[in-house]
C-alpha cells in the first residue's frame, strides 16, 4: 500500500497501571521530513568525527530545543563528549611447530589482526598456542573452558559461537536449555571471546571463522576489519581486548593444528564437553603490528524531561537510538551521492522514533512520575561505542535506571499483526510489551533468525551489560492488507540488499503506519515502566542479572 503523508496520524493511548495518559498523536510527516535531513547527502553519511556529525548534532539540539526537552547532560548541555581513537593496523603472522621453518601467512586473505593500543608497535613473539574450545565461562550452565590455566605470554585458539550441543531427547534438535539452543547467546560473540581473554592474561586471541556457524563468509572480516577501526580511548591497555585480536579462516586453523601434530576436526569435538581442557598445541606463534592513530571527539546526544513525582524524579526510563552511520566511501565508482552510505533505515528512522516519543511524551499535561531520558547515541556501527562510554560514564546512576528501549530500524512497509521482540526471554519488562501489544490486536513473538544474536549487536547490549533490563522491538514479518506479500518481500530485501549499503536511502513508496505502531508500544511500555511501583528485572538464567543485582545491592540505603 502506497503510503499517503497527510492521512498517516495515528492515536496513541498509554494505558497505565496508575491511569490512561490524554491521546496523542505522531506526526508521520514530520518522521519523514527528519529522516529524509539525515539521510540527506548533505549530512554526508553521519560518521562520527566528520563534517557529517557536526551537521547531525546541530540538528538533533535543534529538535530537542523545538521540543521544549530539557539538556540531558547535568552540566546543562545537549552533548556528552565520546573519547575516541581511529586505529590502522599493519599485521605480520607467522607460526612454527619444533624446529621446523617458520609458515607465513598472507594479510588479509589468510589472516585479519588488530590491536585496540595506541602504540606504534605490538610484538608476540614466540608465543605458545593454546586452543580454548568455545573460550567460555559460564556459571549458569557450569561450563567453563579455561580450568584456571595460565595464559600470560600466549596466543589462544578459539571457536566462533556457542557449543552447539543437542538435545538428549531429540539428538537432531539443538537443547535450548544450554546456551539458548538455536539462539546465539553473548557467551558466543566475537567480543565477549576476546574480552575474556584479555581478562585472563592473553597476549593474543584468533578466532577461527567457520562460514556455516558464522551467518557470512570470511570476506566479511576481512572487509571490516583490514580497515581503520575505532576504539573507546583509554588510558593503558583496553580493557575489552588482548594485545592482538585476530581472525583466521577454518582452512589456516586447521593447518596450524596440523603442524603441531593435532587434528582440528577432533579438538572441535572434544569442545563440546563440559570436561574440555585447554590444549597446548606445540606451535609457536609471532604475530607483530605496526599502528599509526587518531584522536577523534564525537558526541552522544542526551535530552530530558524530568519527572513529575519528587520521590521518584532521580530514577529514570532510557531511551536510546543511534545517529550515526558510515560516513562516505570515496573509492566506489560513480557520482558522489553514490558514495554515500546514507543509512535512511539505519538508523535515521531510529533517530526519528525517538524524536516522535519525545514529542508525545511532552505532550502529557502531566509527565510521568520518573524522568525520561532520550540518548542519541555516536558509534554504534564502530562496535556501540557511544552507548559503550555511557554505560561506562552514565549521566544518571544506572542503579536508578529502570529500563532501556532501544530503536534500531522502524518497519517501513505497513501495518503487521505481529512484534518481534529480540532477545526474547530474558527480562520481566517483556511481559508489559505482551500487554500493550495485546492493546493493539498484536502478539510478539522472539527474533525470526535467532541464530545471529541480534540482541548482542546493537546498542542495548551495553546497557544489558551494565545490568539494566534493555528491549530491541522490531517491526514484525505478518504484514497487513492487500500489499502483504510485497512488504515482506520489502523487509528480507532491505537486509540482503540495502543494509549497510549506500542503497539505504528514503523511498517514495515507504508506509510508516507500521512504524508509528511500533512508536506506539514503545512509548506506552515506557510510561508503564515510569509510573510503575517495580523495577523490570532480569530472569534466573540471564546473562546479566549478576551485574543487575550487584549494581542494585550499590544503591544507598
Amino acid at each position: 500500500m502506497r503510503f499517503h503523508p497527510t492521512a498517516a496520524l495515528l492515536a496513541l493511548c498509554a494505558c497505565a497501571a496508575a491511569g490512561a495518559a490524554a491521546p496523542l498523536k505522531v506526526d508521520t510527516d514530520a518522521m519523514l521530513s527528519q529522516i529524509t535531513t539525515l539521510a540527506s547527502d548533505e549530512f554526508e553519511g553521519r560518521a562520527p568525527g566528520s563534517h557529517g556529525e557536526t551537521l547531525t548534532v546541530d540538528y538533533l539540539q535543534q529538535q530537542l530545543k523545538k521540543l521544549g526537552l530539557e539538556p540531558g547532560n547535568p552540566d546543562g548541555t545537549y552533548l556528552q563528549a565520546v573519547p575516541m581513537a581511529g586505529i590502522s593496523t599493519h599485521p605480520t603472522l607467522s607460526y612454527r611447530a619444533g624446529a621446523g621453518a617458520p609458515v607465513k601467512l598472507a594479510y588479509p586473505d589468510q589472516f585479519v589482526a588488530w590491536s585496540a593500543r595506541t602504540d606504534k608497535q605490538v610484538n608476540v613473539a614466540d608465543s605458545e598456542l593454546v586452543f580454548v574450545g568455545y573460550g567460555i565461562t559460564a556459571p549458569q550452565y557450569q561450563w567453563d573452558d579455561y580450568k584456571g590455566v595460565d595464559l600470560h605470554g600466549k596466543t589462544v585458539v578459539v571457536l566462533i559461537n556457542d557449543p552447539p550441543l543437542p538435545d538428549p531427547k531429540h539428538p537432531k534438535q539443538l537443547d535450548a536449555s544450554q546456551f539458548g539452543g538455536k539462539a546465539l547467546t553473548w557467551y558466543g560473540r566475537w567480543n565477549y571471546k576476546f574480552e575474556m581473554a584479555a581478562r585472563l592474561g592473553a597476549a593474543a586471541v584468533l578466532i577461527v571463522h567457520d562460514t556455516r556457524p558464522a551467518g557470512y563468509p570470511y570476506d566479511v572480516a576481512r572487509s571490516s576489519l583490514a580497515r581503520e577501526v575505532f576504539t573507546i580511548k583509554t588510558k593503558g591497555p583496553h580493557p575489552a581486548f588482548p594485545p592482538l585480536a585476530g581472525w583466521l579462516p577454518l582452512e589456516q586453523a586447521r593447518a596450524m593444528f596440523k603442524a603441531g601434530g593435532q587434528d582440528f576436526d577432533q579438538l572441535q569435538h572434544g569442545a563440546l564437553s563440559r570436561d574440555f581442557k585447554p590444549v597446548p598445541l606445540g606451535v609457536k606463534v609471532t604475530l607483530n603490528a605496526q599502528n599509526t592513530w587518531r584522536e577523534v571527539v564525537s558526541n552522544n546526544v542526551v535530552a530530558k524531561i524530568t519527572g513529575a513525582d519528587p520521590a521518584l524524579r532521580n530514577e529514570v526510563v532510557l531511551y536510546s537510538a543511534h545517529w550515526d552511520h558510515f560516513g562516505i566511501d570515496d573509492t566506489l565508482p560513480g557520482p558522489r551521492t553514490q558514495q554515500i552510505f546514507h543509512g535512511a533505515r539505519d538508523n535515521a528512522s531510529g533517530v526519528a522514533a525517538l524524536l516522535a516519543v519525545a514529542k508525545a511524551y511532552k505532550a502529557l499535561p502531566v509527565a510521568p512520575k520518573r524522568s525520561i531520558v532520550f540518548l542519541f547515541t555516536t558509534g554504534e556501527e564502530r562496535g556501540l561505542l557511544g552507548a559503550q562510554y555511557y554505560a561506562r560514564n552514565p549521566l544518571y546512576p544506572l542503579n536508578k535506571t529502570l529500563l532501556d528501549l532501544n530503536v534500531e530500524g522502524l518497519n517501513l512497509w505497513g501495518r503487521t499483526r505481529d512484534v518481534e521482540l529480540v532477545g526474547m526471554g530474558r527480562s520481566d519488562a517483556e511481559d508489559i510489551v505482551v500487554s500493550a501489544a495485546r492493546k493493539q490486536g498484536r502478539t510478539v513473538h522472539g527474533e525470526i533468525n535467532p541464530e545471529l544474536g541480534m540482541y548482542f549487536r546493537n546498542d542495548q547490549l551495553e546497557f544489558a551489560r551494565a545490568g539494566v533490563p534493555a528491549l530491541l522491538l522490531r517491526g514484525g514479518a505478518q504484514y497487513t492488507g492487500t500489499g502483504a506479500a510485497g512488504a515482506l518481500a520489502r523487509r528480507q530485501g532491505y537486509t540482503a540488499n540495502q543494509y549497510h549499503t549506500v542503497h539505504d536511502v528514503v523511498e517514495p513508496d515507504w508506509d510508516l503506519r507500521g512504524a508509528a505502531q511500533d512508536i506506539a508500544l514503545l512509548y506506552e511500555v515506557g510510561y508503564q515502566v515510569a509510573q510503575g511501583s517495580a523495577f523490570p528485572q532480569w530472569k534466573p538464567n540471564a546473562e546479566f542479572k549478576a551485574a543487575r543485582e550487584q549494581s542494585l545491592a550499590a544503591r544507598p540505603k
